[in-house]
């Protein structure tokens, strides 16, 4: 077997080929490319290589003995989701049929020939794939972080533990250790101005010690920053404007990091803007409960300046929920429209009516920490892929628990995948037991989801919807609501119209 060092940019290619020349001929060609890689002519043994090592392509015959390319790459996908694996064959009339490819997600294939352009083309294809998706997954990974540090950095309790909480919580999106917030014109209970430092890292001092630290063309960039209130890029980091609800750019936050370059930060300027806003109003939060001379009128508005700040961003995150996959498009706001009509029916009262039609707006946000490979998976989940998607009404629960104005439609969020029977998530809670708002928006996100085109099925029509909703009465559904709602669909003809958007 020939094993080559690992590239510079620990990048690794794995070649499965029963033939040792096959692999010698690619490893050749590869490396005139500046590509690296390691290679085996057992299958079996590249099945346990990719178990206990990473690699980020795997190159590998289709006919081989004891077992075929498509076998090897079933076994890899029982542990590894993520592999680009290319797949070559020397007899094209052998390829597995499409629906094969396409189950097991081979990204590509292509036939063997004493030319290797076509296999050179795949292969840079398949690297720039690779880098694409790991800095999807780096952003998708700091927007979790962002959503998990909202709720803590609004919790109110000392500046100083706030401070050292966004700091905390922002370094791991620039793989830093050092920084500092920097805080003034922030008026007190006598109307005097202060300044705040918070420094971690290499900046942890105090600000006397501090400020001999920046020199004048990072003082002049934080000016830049703070006047123009926009993201600035400089040297040795990020310079982040912490603009409250008023638009006033009330100080900076500093993160050191050489490494991110301009091309990378495109995409993670919109997910600083996001924390640095949340960071600004959960200071303005913390100011104004320490301000006990200000006047009740002027502490209403901020405060309802703040709900709304933070209603804008559920409400942003989860249309971002919706926007990631065509087919749930809408389908918070059918849900929500689902609830209102189901309340009516009910009898519920205008405030419980508002509250359940909010619930459905919301219900789904928690699934902005769930990876795309789990939540637009084309057949049916393993047992992990399910455990991480029971986690999202929980995880939309903590969300919207950082505010007051959300905390009576937490307990709807968190609750509307229970079951009447006892066997649903997050806490197994039965009858009565599960939220009697929550009921409602069991039914309606039920109804919803089978008449949506999915992934892994079409929609069901009608008549199918409605007989699984009798048919879980009692058991999954309250039965009485189930009845008043199956009541409803009558008129589905005049519901649908309203449903559908104007072209």
């Amino acid at each position: 077997m020939r094993q080559l060092s690992v590239t510079t940019n620990n990048k690794k290619i794995l070649l499965v080929d029963d033939e040792q020349g096959i692999i010698d001929s690619i490893s050749i060609v590869l490396k005139r490319r500046g590509y690296y890689c390691e290679g085996t002519t057992n299958p079996l043994d590249a099945v346990e290589k990719v178990r206990n090592e990473h690699f980020d392509l795997i190159i590998l015959d289709y006919l081989m003995v004891p077992i075929h390319g498509d076998e090897v790459v079933r076994r890899i996908r029982k542990f590894n989701s993520e592999l680009y694996i290319l797949l070559l064959t020397g007899y094209k009339e052998l390829v597995p049929p499409l629906e094969t490819i396409r189950a097991l997600d081979i990204q590509g294939y292509c036939e063997k020939s004493a030319c290797f352009d076509q296999l050179l083309l795949l292969v840079e294809s398949a690297f720039k794939s690779i880098n694409m998706m790991g800095t999807i997954k780096q952003f998708r990974d700091g927007l979790n972080i962002i959503l998990q540090a909202v709720p803590r950095i609004y919790q109110l309790q000392p500046l100083g533990n706030i401070l050292e909480d966004i700091l905390s919580e922002l370094l791991p999106l620039f793989s830093s250790e050092n920084a500092f917030i920097l805080v003034d014109s922030i008026p007190d209970q006598y109307d005097s101005r202060k300044s705040i430092f918070r420094g971690i890292g290499k900046y942890k001092a105090e600000i006397s010690d501090f400020m001999p630290m920046l020199d004048s063309q990072l003082l002049e960039n934080i000016g830049r920053a703070k006047i123009a209130k926009e993201v600035v890029r400089v040297p040795a980091g990020i310079i982040l404007p912490l603009v409250n609800d008023y638009s006033e750019c009330i100080g900076v936050i500093y993160v050191e990091s050489a490494e991110v370059s301009m091309e990378e930060m495109s995409e993670g300027y919109k997910l600083m803007e996001i924390f640095s806003t949340q960071a600004a109003s959960s200071l303005t939060n913390a100011f104004l409960h320490s301000m006990l001379n200000m006047k009740n009128s002027e502490l209403n508005r901020t405060y309802d300046q703040l709900r709304i700040r933070y209603m804008d961003t559920i409400e942003a995150l989860r249309q971002v929920v919706d926007a990631r996959d065509e087919y749930t498009c809408g389908h918070s706001d059918r849900v929500s429209y689902y609830c209102v009509e189901i309340g009516k029916a009910l009898g519920l009262n205008e405030k419980e009516i508002e509250l359940v039609r909010v619930a459905g707006l919301f219900h789904d946000v928690g699934k902005m920490g769930i990876t795309d490979d789990i939540l637009m998976k084309n057949d049916k989940l393993d047992v992990r892929e399910y455990e991480e998607i029971k986690k999202h009404p929980m995880r939309g629960a903590r969300i919207l628990s950082a505010i007051s104005i959300f905390r009576e439609i937490v307990p709807i969020v968190k609750c509307h995948h229970e079951r009447i029977d006892g066997k649903g998530y997050p806490e197994g809670l039965k009858g009565d037991e599960i939220p009697y708002l929550a009921r409602i928006l069991s039914i309606a996100d039920a109804f919803d989801a089978m008449m949506s085109d999915r992934h892994y099925r079409t929609k069901l029509d009608l008549e199918s919807a409605t007989n699984q909703l009798v048919e879980g009465a009692g058991t999954q559904f309250d039965a009485d609501m189930v009845h008043k709602f199956v009541s409803m669909l009558d008129n589905y003809q005049y519901i649908e119209k309203k449903l559908t958007p104007p072209e």
